[in-house]
C-alpha cells in the first residue's frame, strides 16, 4: 500500500465555544486525486487552512509528508501547491512579475520559471493578460494565475480549494486535464469542492464533512454499498449530509479513513 502523504489525526479548530472541524481523522495517499465535500460551513476551508499552516490546530496533528503542518509549515508551503478559494495578489504587480516572483522564492532561476510558466500560461489562456496588473484581474483570472504560480515549482501534493469557481466552461475543461495529468505523473491531488458531478469524475475517493466532522470517507463504490447501490455521489452526499444522517454513517468512516 501507498504510504498516506497527508494525514490528520483527531483534528480540531475551535473558535470560543464553536467546533469549525472535530476529530478529523483522514489519510491522502501518494498518487490519489481526494475531494473534500461538504457544505458550506462544514469546515473543509478551514481544514485546508490547517493542512498549510495557516491556521494552527486547536487540538490533534495534521502532517503533510511527515511534517507538521503547523510546526514546519514553511517547509510544507515548499512541497505543496497550494490554490485558495480566494487568491490575493499585490494589486500593482503585473501577472509576469507575480510568476517571477513566486518562482525565485522557490528559488527557480529565470529560465527555470519561464520554461515551466510559458505553457500553463499558453494553456490556461493566461499569454495576453501577463503585462497586466493584477488589480484588473478577474476572479477566474486570479484562479488561473494562482494555478501557474502553485505548480511553478513541480509539487508532490497540490491543493486546491474550489478551484473552477470564477472559470469558464474552457477553463474549466482546462483545469481537469491538469487534474488527470497530474494525477497520471504520479502527483496527490487534493480536491475541495462543492460541485459533485466534478468530484465524481476525478477522484479516485472522496471525503463528506458535516458540521465539522468526518461523515465519511471512501471510493465511490465503497460509499454506494454502504448508502445507495448504482447511485450518484449527489445522491450519497445528501443522504449523509441530511438531518441526523452523521452518526448513520460513522461506521463505514471508521472502516474507509
Amino acid at each position: 500500500m501507498v504510504a498516506p502523504l497527508v494525514q490528520t489525526q483527531a483534528l480540531h479548530k475551535r473558535y470560543g465555544d464553536f467546533e469549525a472541524v472535530a476529530d478529523l481523522t483522514l489519510q491522502v495517499r501518494g498518487g490519489e486525486v481526494f475531494a473534500l465535500l461538504g457544505p458550506n460551513g462544514a469546515g473543509k476551508t478551514t481544514t485546508i487552512r490547517m493542512l498549510m499552516g495557516i491556521f494552527q490546530p486547536s487540538a490533534g496533528a495534521a502532517r503533510i509528508d511527515g511534517l507538521d503542518c503547523f510546526a514546519d509549515r514553511v517547509e510544507v508551503k515548499r512541497r505543496v501547491g497550494y490554490v485558495p478559494d480566494e487568491p490575493v495578489f499585490y494589486d500593482h504587480l503585473r501577472g509576469r512579475e507575480i510568476i517571477h516572483f513566486v518562482g525565485e522564492m522557490h528559488g527557480l532561476t529565470r529560465g527555470q520559471i519561464e520554461d515551466r510558466a510559458g505553457p500553463l500560461v499558453q494553456r490556461l489562456d493566461l499569454a495576453d493578460a501577463t503585462e497586466e496588473f493584477a488589480v484588473n484581474y478577474s476572479r477566474g483570472m486570479k484562479k488561473k494565475l494562482a494555478l501557474v504560480c502553485a505548480l511553478l515549482h513541480d509539487p508532490r501534493l497540490v491543493i486546491l480549494d474550489e478551484p473552477t469557481s470564477g472559470l469558464d466552461p474552457a477553463g474549466i475543461r482546462t483545469l481537469h486535464a491538469l487534474v488527470r495529468e497530474m494525477a497520471a505523473a504520479g502527483k496527490t491531488v487534493f480536491y475541495s469542492t462543492h460541485l459533485l458531478e466534478h468530484a465524481e469524475k476525478l477522484c479516485h475517493r472522496v471525503g463528506i464533512l458535516h458540521k465539522g466532522r468526518l461523515a465519511m470517507a471512501g471510493t465511490l463504490d465503497e460509499l454506494r454499498e454502504h448508502l445507495a447501490r448504482n447511485g450518484s455521489l449527489e445522491e450519497i452526499f445528501f443522504l449523509v449530509t441530511r438531518p441526523a444522517a452523521s452518526e448513520s454513517a460513522e461506521e463505514p468512516r471508521r472502516t474507509n479513513p
